[in-house]
């Protein structure tokens, strides 16, 4: 369950890093609401790495910490691990591109990653039941 639980405070400091982040890009750009639909634009890249997260992080977690409830085995704890990093990579290019409008390699490998270990993590979660 710790590794669950790890990886579930990592996600949940993911989201609100980038919260915070766009928090902090608004009080300095003075912008109070909404962005500026640039996809080259800083505060445009923050609001959506954060919109991502928060998609992706509460699900991830809920499978995390059921499959945790029912005894994992040391792949699927491998995978916990995979698809947190994931989203650490799919943030920071999305973060770091130049523009959103490009692909970027941290972003496909982020969300390529997330993919394959959302659903080997949805399988994980049948084998268990």
């Amino acid at each position: 369950m710790s590794m669950a639980l790890a990886c579930t405070a990592l996600l949940a400091l993911l989201v609100f890093g980038l919260g915070l982040g766009v928090s902090m890009m608004r009080g300095s750009s003075g912008t109070n609401f909404g962005y500026t639909p640039d996809p080259a634009d800083r505060l445009y890249k923050m609001v959506r790495a954060h919109g991502n997260a928060t998609e992706y992080a509460p699900m991830l977690a809920i499978l995390m910490l059921a499959i945790a409830a029912r005894g994992p085995s040391a792949w699927m704890l491998w995978v916990f691990g995979i698809a947190t990093a994931a989203r650490y990579v799919h943030a920071a290019g999305m973060i770091l591109s130049p523009s959103l409008q490009d692909p970027h390699p941290l972003r496909f490998a982020g969300a390529l990653t997330t993919y394959l270990a959302g659903l080997a993590l949805v399988w994980a979660l049948v084998r268990v039941l």
